[in-house]
């Protein structure tokens, strides 16, 4: 049996100032690991807002908000997450467009990084956004979890692809409000089908001319809620337990009847 206890913090973002949001993220990571969790998640672009279309968003790898994530994970002994806009460093120079980097760095000054696979289409986001190509797993304290972000949550079949080696999706967003619906709806059927937690954790407030309610939310393999908020800056904490997974899955044998 292994257990990872989670935080996911739910907060407001400072449109385009890092340093303002490094500033208001710290108490409430401190908060966070004060709590007990050994993985602290911060949203989607935690550092910017979604600011993907000003030129000067991007950022290098290994950067002020990648920098600041490793140094709150060694300060405080946990592994810490959320994504920025990060330029490759393969990127031709006719082409500097971002990722959308999912980065997860540990106390010991490891680095993950998973790519958001999908633009926004919708919003045009692929002309400012260069698309990821690979899933990103990574083993905690032997508890398997696998990255994405945002968009990438209305594409089960991905979802399914990585089940039988995830314990638990963690999921980083910029989610509007007007589609909360949506949101709350999709991180459930991605917990269900797949019999697996899910870790999801959008902002609040407002950026960009949208406004964003939250609806960040721990759910386990059963579809039970563990934690949730809507509206308001908040810390939601709840642990990962893989033998939860291995029980679900090996009483309801869903998974093995895929075709």
């Amino acid at each position: 049996m292994s257990v990872l206890r989670v935080a996911a913090v739910q907060h407001d973002i400072v449109w385009e100032d890092r340093q303002a949001n490094f500033d208001h993220l710290a108490p409430m990571i401190a908060g966070a690991v004060a709590s007990g969790a050994g993985l602290v998640l911060l949203t989607e672009t935690f550092s910017t807002g979604f600011a993907f279309d000003s030129p000067d968003i991007g950022e290098p790898e290994g950067g002020p908000s990648s920098q600041y994530l490793a140094e709150q994970a060694a300060m405080h002994g946990v592994w810490i997450g959320g994504s920025c806009p990060e330029i490759r460093p393969d990127a031709p120079d006719d082409d500097q467009r971002p990722s959308n980097s999912f980065v997860l760095a540990g106390p010991d000054g490891t680095t993950h990084r998973y790519r958001k696979i999908h633009p926004f289409s919708h919003a045009n986001e692929q002309e400012y956004v260069r698309a990821g190509t690979d899933f990103v797993t990574v083993e905690i304290d032997g508890v398997r979890l696998s990255l994405f972000v945002c968009y990438d949550l209305r594409f089960a079949d991905e979802f399914w692809t990585l089940a039988e080696d995830t314990d638990a999706y963690l999921v980083v967003a910029n989610w509007p409000a007007k589609r909360r619906l949506h949101w709350s709806s999709l991180l459930r059927a991605r917990a269900i089908e797949n019999q697996a937690y899910v870790v999801a954790v959008n902002r609040v407030g407002t950026g960009g001319g949208l406004d964003y309610s939250g609806d960040s939310a721990i759910i386990d393999p059963l579809g039970e809620i563990l934690a949730s908020g809507a509206g308001v800056e908040t810390v939601l904490i709840a642990d990962i337990d893989t033998d939860h997974v291995a029980g679900t899955r090996s009483h309801f044998r869903f998974l093995q009847d895929r075709r």
